[in-house]
């Protein structure tokens, strides 16, 4: 008979599912079904927060505004560990977004970040600040006011990309420059 080795802590999976504390944890869809299973998980009396953005379309005869998921086939559930089979039991939903193979939690902020982005309509303005790739930038005005970040990426003078660091994901954003400030060296020690 086959011994077999114990199993090293580096080895095992983390799961930051609580008993009774409930945590944010991503989902993933099915593509385009992510209201539908926003619908479902609150039938079923789970917490569910589908980031959505105002898109305006233009068609030959029409103008239609139409509200599209922010992240494209993800949703994002506040559970517990009795919550974890039912969401994986919900038609469309495929599984937990993991990171290797790890069940990681998304903090609250994060979550409030989102829901800042999901409802800020600012309009876009062109000023002479110089900002760079790899500045750190905070905003300064709006109800984005605090986020922080790295720039990533200008996208012209208008837009620039944001790195979450727990989410793992980058969301372009734009923002009027005259909102943004270079943080210095020592501000983010």
């Amino acid at each position: 008979m086959a011994s077999v080795a114990p199993q090293r802590e580096s080895d095992a999976a983390l799961n930051q599912l609580c008993d009774d504390e409930p945590r944010w944890f991503a989902v993933y869809t099915l593509y385009k079904r992510e209201k539908t299973v926003a619908k479902e998980l609150d039938r079923l009396g789970i917490e569910a927060y589908l980031p959505l953005q105002t898109v305006t379309r233009y068609y030959t005869r029409k103008i239609k505004t139409v509200k599209l998921p922010l992240l494209s086939c993800y949703l994002f559930v506040r559970i517990t560990k009795p919550s974890y089979v039912p969401v994986l039991q919900v038609s469309d939903v495929l599984h937990f977004v993991r990171f290797r193979k790890d069940l990681i939690s998304i903090p609250e902020r994060e979550i409030d970040i989102m829901r800042m982005i999901c409802g800020e309509h600012i309009p876009v303005e062109v000023t002479e600040e110089v900002l760079s790739e790899g500045d750190r930038v905070e905003i300064c005005g709006g109800r984005l006011t605090g986020l922080q970040g790295t720039l990533i990426e200008k996208l012209g003078n208008k837009k620039f990309v944001v790195a979450l660091d727990s989410l793992g994901i980058q969301l372009a954003m734009e923002v009027p420059a005259d909102l943004l400030v270079k943080l210095s060296y020592r501000a983010f020690q």
